[in-house]
């Protein structure tokens, strides 16, 4: 079997998973963040290093996504400044504390923490950091991969917790032990990692049914229309108006 066709088919299964197996949590997420902007709440979104980071930008300022969405972009997480630094900051136990107090964070508010792996410090201090502050943490992470990580990794926080272990809410991606899912004939490791295309799904996911519950509410959901597309920059000027003084990142 060629990697294309390998690789289609592990991500058809594990999307199919998440769409049967997680629609209970993606549901309960939903009427949180919905809740949450009903009363004029901000959405906060983290992730938590690496490839991760990625999923705070999925969820923000994206066509069709929800306008009320506060990413906490801490830059030294971010591949752009290094690969190496980013694995080594997303380890130091007490950064996300010093980073995260630098946000305006309400009790009652939404924490959506996206990563996969859900064991680094970075992680587990940001979800420390939310259920102290009284905020409802909702995880997107895979229980299988930090279930197979042993607890004396380097990699994991103090606690030697797991990101499940701490969220009051977990959206499971089903990313396999190992991230990578297709084995070419001699090649020693696998390739194709699944991870970002996983956490995406099950983002826009968790976006598509918070606006129905919205909708539900009897709430105009605040949508953003693609700016690339005729009348995009109109329709937005209103949700922009409203919210560009909450927004640090607008």
């Amino acid at each position: 079997m060629e990697p294309i066709d390998n690789l289609y088919e592990r991500v058809v299964e594990l999307i199919g998973r998440i769409r049967v197996e997680e629609r209970e949590s993606i549901g309960k997420a939903a009427r949180v963040l919905a809740k949450a902007i009903a009363e004029d709440r901000l959405v906060h979104v983290v992730g938590t290093g690496g490839h991760s980071y990625i999923g705070a930008e999925e969820f923000f300022d994206r066509a069709g996504g929800l306008v009320p969405v506060d990413p906490v972009f801490e830059p030294s997480l971010s591949l752009s400044f290094g690969a190496l630094r980013s694995t080594a900051l997303e380890r130091i136990p007490g950064l996300m504390q010093r980073v995260l107090s630098r946000y305006d964070l309400s009790p009652g508010d939404p924490l959506v923490i996206v990563n996969s792996y859900g064991i680094n410090s970075a992680t587990i201090d940001s979800a420390l950091t939310g259920r102290e502050k009284g905020l409802t943490v909702i995880a997107i992470t895979s229980r299988e991969f930090q279930g197979r990580v042993p607890r004396d990794h380097p990699a994991r926080h103090p606690t030697k917790m797991n990101l499940a272990e701490v969220a009051d809410i977990v959206i499971d991606t089903k990313v396999p032990y190992e991230d990578a899912v297709v084995s070419v004939q001699g090649a020693q490791d696998k390739t194709c990692a699944v991870s970002t295309i996983l956490n995406a799904f099950a983002i826009q996911s968790l976006v598509g049914q918070t606006v129905k519950e919205l909708v539900s509410l009897g709430v105009r959901p605040p949508i953003w229309v693609s700016a690339n597309v005729p009348g995009g920059d109109e329709r937005n000027a209103y949700w922009e108006k409203k919210y560009r003084s909450r927004l640090r990142f607008i």
